[in-house]
């Protein structure tokens, strides 16, 4: 027999991993060891300014190959021409300011930039930076030119920053990032393919008056996510939300997005595409209550306190559960405050739905506006999955693993 003369990382997909001189470059060091451990080739590529805050030697002992930071490679003449050529995905962590505007310029005047110019394959750029610089126009015009050349855009989280203040503009999580990457790679699953899932996000208003309205702490993160996730593992996704998050630049052409306000708006949205899904994921914090009376024009100081007489909005997951079809899997969540998962356990019963996702939103890190969260999946037939505090994209993705069991009980024997 011949002997074998393939190289080990033939058949691995390579991403060259670009790292920028900023404080969050040492989050890339798990990048990359997340990206090897999921069987990519990893090449790093440094810029000068990156080697201050972290050493190439670091990136080597974890990469696939040695790490690179210069265009003058004694050993390989066009190094930028080589690494743009193989590469099937290019990777920026943490993506500054300075090197979006380079990029967006169209600069080749170091390794990275001249590599993004030799390079044909995909490419993701995770921003960090502090908030004044991430909310600057002229970052924002730069981050626009370059999703306008089809750049994917990998957008930074809100937390603590260096210096010890805090907003948007924390590097997104690694396992995120790491996510995205291998949805772009084709390396995620694709188990929900031919698959159509409906998701809810986000808190809805319920009027006051023209002004003024009932709501509640939701961002609609989780929800998002729950879409992206589910639209990465090739469903087909509607996604009903009151939340003015964007979708993510690689999922947003494969999310049908309906945007609304009001629990009542939400339920008529939810009716047609909830009626034909295989799946429905009620991540949205509906409010339970609504003015029974809407002013039609703005409440004024001076007409004194108004009496405000509640009524209770509609109950949209019971209604789902009362309209499903055979072998819909139905998912709704509880924001609890205590006793968690008993409230939870009398819900899944009141609701009757296949599953609920139940969560302290006042444990730290967890529920309303983080970016990270931790949950307590529950089941009709008596099982619990804890997941511990992780990115509300690794959640999201916990969850579809339960909805796929489910959907693997519900088919029918060949």
């Amino acid at each position: 027999m011949d002997e074998d003369l393939t190289p080990p990382h033939a058949a691995r997909p390579r991403v060259v991993l670009g790292v920028c001189g900023g404080i969050a470059a040492y989050k890339a060091v798990e990048v990359c060891r997340l990206l090897v451990d999921a069987g990519v080739h990893v090449t790093p590529v440094l810029t000068a300014e990156a080697s201050r805050f972290v050493g190439a030697v670091t990136f080597s002992a974890l990469a696939s190959e040695p790490a690179l930071s210069s265009l003058w490679d004694e050993g390989s003449p066009i190094p930028h021409t080589r690494l743009g050529q193989s590469a099937d995905l290019i990777v920026v962590v943490p993506a500054t300011a300075h090197f979006l505007a380079r990029a967006a310029a169209g600069l080749a005047d170091d390794l990275l930039t001249a590599t993004l110019l030799a390079t044909r394959a995909p490419v993701l750029v995770c921003p960090a930076m502090h908030t004044e610089m991430w909310e600057h126009p002229s970052v924002r015009e730069n981050l626009a030119t370059l999703e306008r050349r089809g750049v994917g855009i990998v957008p930074p989280a809100v937390g603590h920053l260096a210096g010890g203040d805090s907003g948007e503009g924390r590097l997104a999580d690694p396992a995120v990032i790491v996510s995205r990457a291998l949805a772009v790679l084709g390396a995620a699953p694709r188990d929900l393919a031919g698959l159509r899932v409906v998701v809810s996000a986000g808190g809805t208003r319920e009027a006051l008056d023209p002004v003024r309205f009932l709501t509640n702490r939701s961002s609609g993160k989780q929800g998002h996510a729950m879409a992206e996730a589910a639209a990465r593992r090739g469903a087909q996704v509607t996604l009903v939300t009151s939340s003015g998050l964007p979708l993510s630049s690689d999922v947003r052409p494969a999310i049908c997005r309906i945007d609304v306000e009001s629990a009542a708006d939400m339920e008529a949205a939810l009716m047609e595409p909830g009626r034909e899904a295989d799946v429905v994921i009620m991540a949205a914090a509906v409010a339970d209550f609504r003015p029974k009376v809407s002013a039609d024009r703005k409440l004024s100081k001076e007409d004194g306190v108004p009496e405000l007489v509640l009524e209770p909005t509609p109950d949209i997951l019971t209604g789902l559960v009362a309209r499903r079809r055979p072998g819909q899997v139905l998912v709704g969540f509880a924001a609890e405050t205590n006793d968690v998962v008993a409230r939870g356990r009398k819900k899944l019963r009141r609701k009757g739905v296949d599953m609920l996702v139940v969560n302290d939103v006042s444990a730290p890190g967890a529920g309303f506006d983080h970016d990270t969260n931790a949950v307590t999946i529950l089941e009709a037939d008596g099982s619990t999955t804890e997941i511990a505090l992780t990115s509300k994209d690794a959640v999201a993705n916990a969850v579809l693993d339960r909805v796929m069991a489910h959907q693997s009980e519900n088919r029918s024997p060949l």
